[in-house]
Protein backbone atom coordinates (compact mmCIF):
# COMPACT_ATOMS: atom_id res chain seq x y z
CA UNK A 1 0.00 0.00 0.00
CA UNK A 2 1.66 3.15 -1.17
CA UNK A 3 0.04 6.36 -1.88
CA UNK A 4 2.55 9.24 -3.89
CA UNK A 5 1.90 12.74 -3.71
CA UNK A 6 3.60 15.50 -5.72
CA UNK A 7 3.13 18.90 -7.49
CA UNK A 8 3.23 20.18 -11.02
CA UNK A 9 7.53 20.89 -11.02
CA UNK A 10 9.62 20.51 -8.60
CA UNK A 11 11.08 24.40 -8.87
CA UNK A 12 9.22 27.27 -8.25
CA UNK A 13 10.64 30.65 -7.01
CA UNK A 14 8.27 30.91 -4.21
CA UNK A 15 9.36 28.31 -2.44
CA UNK A 16 13.31 29.18 -2.44
CA UNK A 17 14.31 29.97 0.74
CA UNK A 18 10.76 28.74 2.61
CA UNK A 19 10.71 25.29 1.53
CA UNK A 20 13.92 24.64 -0.41
CA UNK A 21 17.39 25.46 0.23
CA UNK A 22 18.50 28.62 -1.64
CA UNK A 23 20.59 29.33 -3.28
CA UNK A 24 20.42 25.83 -4.83
CA UNK A 25 22.69 24.80 -7.77
CA UNK A 26 19.89 23.50 -10.55
CA UNK A 27 21.53 19.73 -10.21
CA UNK A 28 20.27 19.67 -6.42
CA UNK A 29 17.15 21.20 -6.76
CA UNK A 30 15.43 18.02 -7.78
CA UNK A 31 16.97 16.35 -4.88
CA UNK A 32 15.63 18.59 -2.61
CA UNK A 33 11.92 18.75 -3.77
CA UNK A 34 12.32 14.65 -3.24
CA UNK A 35 12.38 15.01 0.26
CA UNK A 36 9.43 16.88 0.17
CA UNK A 37 7.04 14.57 -2.18
CA UNK A 38 7.49 11.41 -3.88
CA UNK A 39 5.83 12.24 -7.41
CA UNK A 40 6.11 14.95 -9.90
CA UNK A 41 4.61 15.88 -13.05
CA UNK A 42 6.59 15.97 -15.76
CA UNK A 43 4.84 18.94 -17.95
CA UNK A 44 8.35 20.16 -19.47
CA UNK A 45 8.76 17.03 -21.60
CA UNK A 46 5.30 18.56 -23.41
CA UNK A 47 7.40 21.43 -25.02
CA UNK A 48 10.79 19.28 -25.96
CA UNK A 49 12.26 16.03 -25.70
CA UNK A 50 14.96 16.46 -23.10
CA UNK A 51 18.63 15.39 -23.37
CA UNK A 52 19.31 12.13 -22.48
CA UNK A 53 22.15 13.65 -19.81
CA UNK A 54 19.58 15.34 -18.23
CA UNK A 55 17.36 12.67 -17.49
CA UNK A 56 20.29 11.30 -16.19
CA UNK A 57 20.90 13.76 -13.76
CA UNK A 58 16.72 13.26 -12.86
CA UNK A 59 17.00 9.83 -11.90
CA UNK A 60 20.20 10.00 -9.85
CA UNK A 61 18.78 12.96 -7.39
CA UNK A 62 15.88 10.42 -6.94
CA UNK A 63 15.43 6.89 -5.78
CA UNK A 64 13.63 4.12 -7.57
CA UNK A 65 10.58 4.30 -5.63
CA UNK A 66 10.26 8.33 -6.95
CA UNK A 67 7.26 8.92 -9.80
CA UNK A 68 7.21 10.99 -12.91
CA UNK A 69 4.61 11.23 -14.71
CA UNK A 70 5.98 12.52 -17.83
CA UNK A 71 4.05 14.26 -20.53
CA UNK A 72 4.36 13.21 -23.95
CA UNK A 73 5.76 15.97 -26.53
CA UNK A 74 3.30 18.11 -27.98
CA UNK A 75 4.18 17.46 -31.35
CA UNK A 76 2.94 13.42 -31.10
CA UNK A 77 -0.31 14.71 -28.94
CA UNK A 78 -1.61 18.08 -30.28
CA UNK A 79 0.44 18.64 -33.90
CA UNK A 80 0.55 15.03 -35.45
CA UNK A 81 -2.56 13.94 -32.89
CA UNK A 82 -1.31 10.87 -32.32
CA UNK A 83 -0.61 10.08 -35.86
CA UNK A 84 2.64 9.44 -37.77
CA UNK A 85 4.57 9.75 -34.34
CA UNK A 86 7.26 6.94 -34.13
CA UNK A 87 10.68 8.95 -34.62
CA UNK A 88 9.30 11.67 -32.37
CA UNK A 89 8.16 8.73 -29.80
CA UNK A 90 11.01 6.33 -30.45
CA UNK A 91 13.18 10.08 -29.59
CA UNK A 92 11.27 10.49 -26.35
CA UNK A 93 11.26 6.76 -24.79
CA UNK A 94 14.92 6.64 -25.33
CA UNK A 95 15.40 9.93 -23.60
CA UNK A 96 13.91 8.82 -20.75
CA UNK A 97 15.15 5.48 -20.34
CA UNK A 98 17.63 6.42 -17.90
CA UNK A 99 14.76 6.81 -15.24
CA UNK A 100 14.37 3.30 -15.30
CA UNK A 101 10.60 2.35 -12.95
CA UNK A 102 11.28 5.69 -12.26
CA UNK A 103 8.78 6.88 -15.65
CA UNK A 104 5.90 5.15 -13.28
CA UNK A 105 3.07 6.66 -16.42
CA UNK A 106 3.45 8.56 -19.65
CA UNK A 107 0.82 11.00 -19.84
CA UNK A 108 -1.06 11.48 -22.85
CA UNK A 109 -2.80 14.78 -22.73
CA UNK A 110 -5.30 15.40 -25.39
CA UNK A 111 -6.15 18.83 -27.10
CA UNK A 112 -9.50 20.25 -26.43
CA UNK A 113 -10.94 19.35 -29.93
CA UNK A 114 -9.58 15.99 -29.58
CA UNK A 115 -13.62 14.09 -29.19
CA UNK A 116 -15.15 11.20 -29.91
CA UNK A 117 -15.00 10.78 -33.44
CA UNK A 118 -11.10 10.47 -32.69
CA UNK A 119 -11.14 7.83 -30.83
CA UNK A 120 -10.92 5.28 -33.75
CA UNK A 121 -6.64 7.56 -33.77
CA UNK A 122 -6.24 6.95 -29.99
CA UNK A 123 -7.21 3.30 -29.76
CA UNK A 124 -4.38 2.30 -32.98
CA UNK A 125 -1.94 5.09 -30.77
CA UNK A 126 -2.51 2.89 -27.70
CA UNK A 127 -2.25 -0.31 -29.71
CA UNK A 128 1.35 0.81 -31.08
CA UNK A 129 2.85 1.56 -27.93
CA UNK A 130 5.66 -0.98 -26.14
CA UNK A 131 4.05 -2.42 -23.36
CA UNK A 132 7.38 -1.46 -21.27
CA UNK A 133 5.33 1.88 -19.59
CA UNK A 134 2.36 2.87 -18.25
CA UNK A 135 0.11 4.64 -19.86
CA UNK A 136 -2.54 7.76 -19.18
CA UNK A 137 -4.83 9.61 -21.05
CA UNK A 138 -6.15 13.43 -19.67
CA UNK A 139 -9.02 14.06 -22.46
CA UNK A 140 -10.54 17.80 -22.57
CA UNK A 141 -13.19 17.39 -24.77
CA UNK A 142 -16.73 17.90 -23.02
CA UNK A 143 -18.65 15.10 -24.36
CA UNK A 144 -16.08 12.48 -22.50
CA UNK A 145 -17.87 13.98 -19.51
CA UNK A 146 -21.38 14.76 -20.31
CA UNK A 147 -22.47 12.28 -22.98
CA UNK A 148 -22.83 8.76 -21.54
CA UNK A 149 -21.86 6.78 -24.84
CA UNK A 150 -19.08 9.03 -25.17
CA UNK A 151 -17.64 8.11 -21.94
CA UNK A 152 -18.20 4.46 -22.55
CA UNK A 153 -16.60 4.54 -25.52
CA UNK A 154 -13.30 6.18 -24.41
CA UNK A 155 -13.44 4.10 -20.82
CA UNK A 156 -13.58 0.76 -23.73
CA UNK A 157 -10.28 1.82 -25.23
CA UNK A 158 -8.37 2.68 -22.59
CA UNK A 159 -9.68 -0.51 -20.72
CA UNK A 160 -8.34 -2.78 -23.46
CA UNK A 161 -5.27 -0.99 -23.81
CA UNK A 162 -4.71 -1.11 -19.82
CA UNK A 163 -4.61 2.81 -19.63
CA UNK A 164 -5.86 4.81 -17.31
CA UNK A 165 -8.08 8.29 -17.54
CA UNK A 166 -6.37 11.11 -15.41
CA UNK A 167 -8.79 13.29 -14.30
CA UNK A 168 -7.90 17.51 -13.67
CA UNK A 169 -10.55 18.44 -11.24
CA UNK A 170 -10.97 22.35 -11.60
CA UNK A 171 -13.88 22.05 -9.30
CA UNK A 172 -12.68 24.10 -6.24
CA UNK A 173 -10.83 26.80 -8.51
CA UNK A 174 -14.51 27.47 -10.17
CA UNK A 175 -16.66 27.36 -7.38
CA UNK A 176 -16.56 31.34 -6.52
CA UNK A 177 -15.75 33.95 -8.61
CA UNK A 178 -11.25 34.71 -8.85
CA UNK A 179 -10.04 36.31 -5.86
CA UNK A 180 -6.18 36.81 -7.13
CA UNK A 181 -4.17 37.58 -10.37
CA UNK A 182 -3.32 34.04 -10.45
CA UNK A 183 -6.56 32.92 -9.89
CA UNK A 184 -8.16 34.91 -12.16
CA UNK A 185 -5.48 33.88 -15.23
CA UNK A 186 -6.04 30.21 -14.16
CA UNK A 187 -9.57 31.09 -15.15
CA UNK A 188 -9.03 31.57 -18.34
CA UNK A 189 -6.21 28.80 -19.09
CA UNK A 190 -7.95 25.73 -17.19
CA UNK A 191 -10.79 23.63 -18.65
CA UNK A 192 -14.18 23.85 -16.82
CA UNK A 193 -14.95 19.92 -16.62
CA UNK A 194 -17.14 18.23 -14.50
CA UNK A 195 -15.08 15.84 -11.90
CA UNK A 196 -14.25 12.47 -12.56
CA UNK A 197 -13.63 9.96 -9.81
CA UNK A 198 -13.68 6.66 -11.02
CA UNK A 199 -10.62 4.34 -11.84
CA UNK A 200 -9.79 2.11 -14.28
CA UNK A 201 -6.15 0.49 -13.50
CA UNK A 202 -4.68 -0.57 -9.82
CA UNK A 203 -2.65 3.18 -10.49
CA UNK A 204 -4.83 5.84 -10.44
CA UNK A 205 -3.30 9.39 -11.39
CA UNK A 206 -5.28 12.64 -9.97
CA UNK A 207 -4.43 16.01 -10.64
CA UNK A 208 -6.44 18.77 -8.20
CA UNK A 209 -6.14 22.37 -8.56
CA UNK A 210 -7.79 24.67 -5.74
CA UNK A 211 -7.45 28.25 -4.31
CA UNK A 212 -4.68 30.45 -3.70
CA UNK A 213 -6.33 30.11 -0.33
CA UNK A 214 -4.78 26.77 1.36
CA UNK A 215 -8.10 26.62 3.57
CA UNK A 216 -10.44 26.37 0.48
CA UNK A 217 -7.91 24.16 -1.43
CA UNK A 218 -8.08 21.97 1.52
CA UNK A 219 -11.57 21.88 2.06
CA UNK A 220 -11.99 21.32 -1.74
CA UNK A 221 -10.04 18.08 -1.52
CA UNK A 222 -12.72 16.07 0.74
CA UNK A 223 -13.93 13.94 -1.64
CA UNK A 224 -10.75 12.90 -2.76
CA UNK A 225 -9.41 11.88 0.52
CA UNK A 226 -12.55 9.35 1.06
CA UNK A 227 -11.69 8.65 -2.85
CA UNK A 228 -8.13 7.70 -2.12
CA UNK A 229 -8.48 5.74 1.54
CA UNK A 230 -10.86 3.61 -0.80
CA UNK A 231 -8.55 2.84 -3.37
CA UNK A 232 -5.87 2.24 -1.18
CA UNK A 233 -7.94 -0.02 0.89
CA UNK A 234 -8.38 -2.32 -2.19
CA UNK A 235 -4.88 -2.70 -3.19
CA UNK A 236 -4.47 0.30 -5.71
CA UNK A 237 -1.41 2.73 -5.84
CA UNK A 238 -2.75 6.08 -6.37
CA UNK A 239 -0.89 9.20 -7.69
CA UNK A 240 -2.08 13.21 -6.50
CA UNK A 241 -0.97 15.92 -7.70
CA UNK A 242 -2.37 19.20 -5.94
CA UNK A 243 -2.39 22.30 -7.70
CA UNK A 244 -2.90 25.79 -6.66
CA UNK A 245 -3.65 28.76 -9.08
CA UNK A 246 0.33 30.62 -7.76
CA UNK A 247 1.47 27.34 -6.42
CA UNK A 248 2.92 29.39 -3.54
CA UNK A 249 2.46 26.49 -1.08
CA UNK A 250 1.53 23.48 -3.18
CA UNK A 251 4.70 21.74 -1.41
CA UNK A 252 2.92 21.59 2.46
CA UNK A 253 -0.57 21.16 0.65
CA UNK A 254 0.89 18.13 -1.19
CA UNK A 255 2.01 16.66 2.42
CA UNK A 256 -0.73 17.78 4.10
CA UNK A 257 -2.54 15.35 1.90
CA UNK A 258 -0.93 12.90 2.38
CA UNK A 259 -0.88 13.31 6.38
CA UNK A 260 -5.08 13.54 6.15
CA UNK A 261 -4.89 10.14 4.17
CA UNK A 262 -2.60 8.67 7.02
CA UNK A 263 -4.65 9.68 9.31
CA UNK A 264 -6.96 7.16 7.83
CA UNK A 265 -4.27 4.39 7.35
CA UNK A 266 -1.66 4.47 9.42
CA UNK A 267 0.23 1.71 7.92
CA UNK A 268 0.81 4.00 4.91
CA UNK A 269 4.34 4.85 4.73
CA UNK A 270 5.19 8.05 6.02
CA UNK A 271 6.73 10.88 3.61
CA UNK A 272 10.66 11.78 4.06
CA UNK A 273 11.78 14.28 6.13
CA UNK A 274 12.18 17.83 4.19
CA UNK A 275 15.54 19.38 3.74
CA UNK A 276 16.58 22.20 6.36
CA UNK A 277 16.38 25.57 4.38
CA UNK A 278 18.83 26.86 7.02
CA UNK A 279 22.06 25.15 8.50
CA UNK A 280 21.22 23.55 11.90
CA UNK A 281 22.51 25.82 15.31
CA UNK A 282 23.43 25.34 18.74
CA UNK A 283 20.94 28.34 19.69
Amino acid sequence: MRLHVGCAMWTHAPWRGRFLPHPLAPAERLRAYATWCNAVEGNTTFYATPARSTVETWAAQTDEDFRFVLKLPRTITHERRLADTGEDLTAFLDAIEPLGPRAHALWIQLPAAFGPTDLGSLASFLHRLPRAHRYAVEVRHPAFFTDPRAERRLEQVLTRAGAEWIPFDTETLFRAPPATDAERESWTKKPRLPSRREALTAHPIIRYIGRDSAEETENGWAPWTEKVTAWLAEGRSPTVFIHTPDNAEALPLARRFHAQIRTRLPTLPALPTPTETEPLTLF
